[in-house]
Parts: structure tokens; C-alpha cells; sequence
């Protein structure tokens, strides 16, 4: 089983829903990608996720064009907002699918409301992505 997670930058919602399914789902094949990829993975993403004991600190941004040429089961956006477009992935693809969620790196106020923030996106990315995994596991 092949799942292509896909947003903009590649840095936040994607990353962290990436490692959760490699964590949850040790015999998929699990990579994301971004339209823009970002220089970094958003620190923050790097902390929360290690606060749960997921390591994504090595993790890279890579451009969706890296994986054009191959072959997915499912390809799934995670843009959240109306200001936002999902990308478009034109490879060959199994399925198509969305789970939206808001991008916490766009979060501003006190540093207590943005961690805030990328806590309950890391969570909702949690509950969804295994949700998800547990479906497609099940279809095999």
C-alpha cells in the first residue's frame, strides 16, 4: 500500500500526518510532498510531533514533481482553509482523497495560543490519519 500525503509547502500538515502514518502503519509506504515546498520543516511541527514520540526532525520538504512518476494507492490533501487550494497531483493514483485541516503555522498571537494551535491540528491529523490507515488496512 502506497499514500501520498500532499499540501503547499510540505512543512507542517503534511509532515506531521506523514509521521503518524509511517508510526501506525509500519508496512505502508508513506511519503509527502508539497506545489511549494518550504526550505525546513516548521520547527514546531519537529516538537509537537516528538512530544507524542513521533520523529519527524529528519524529515525533508520535497517538491510533488519528485513523485510524479510512480504509482499510489491513494493520494490525499490535507489544505484546510478557503484561502488555501489543494494541490492537484496528476500521476497515476488509486484514489483520490481529502482530510483538510487548518495550518497552524498561520496561527498568531501569544506563543501559548500557537502551540495551542499545533497541538490540536497534530491531534486532529492523529485521530483522522488513523482513521484512515485502519480503512484502507482493512480494504486490502
Amino acid at each position: 500500500m502506497k499514500v501520498l500525503i500532499l499540501c503547499t509547502g510540505n512543512s507542517c500538515r503534511s509532515q506531521m500526518a506523514h509521521g503518524f502514518m509511517q508510526a501506525m502503519f509500519p508496512t505502508m509506504t508513506v511519503c509527502s510532498a508539497g506545489t511549494r515546498p518550504a526550505e525546513r520543516v516548521n520547527p514546531i511541527a519537529v516538537k509537537v510531533m516528538a512530544d507524542v514520540g513521533i520523529d519527524i526532525l529528519s524529515h525533508t520538504p520535497k517538491s510533488v514533481e519528485v513523485y510524479l512518476n510512480e504509482q499510489w494507492d491513494y493520494v490525499v490533501t490535507v489544505c484546510g482553509g478557503a484561502r488555501e487550494s489543494c494541490p492537484v497531483f496528476v500521476g497515476e493514483v488509486g484514489e483520490h482523497r481529502h482530510i483538510g485541516f487548518d495550518d497552524p503555522s498561520e496561527a498568531q498571537g501569544s506563543e501559548e495560543y500557537i502551540m495551542s494551535e499545533f497541538h490540536r491540528v497534530r491531534d486532529e491529523i492523529a485521530v483522522a490519519f488513523k482513521q484512515f490507515g485502519e480503512e484502507i488496512s482493512s480494504n486490502v
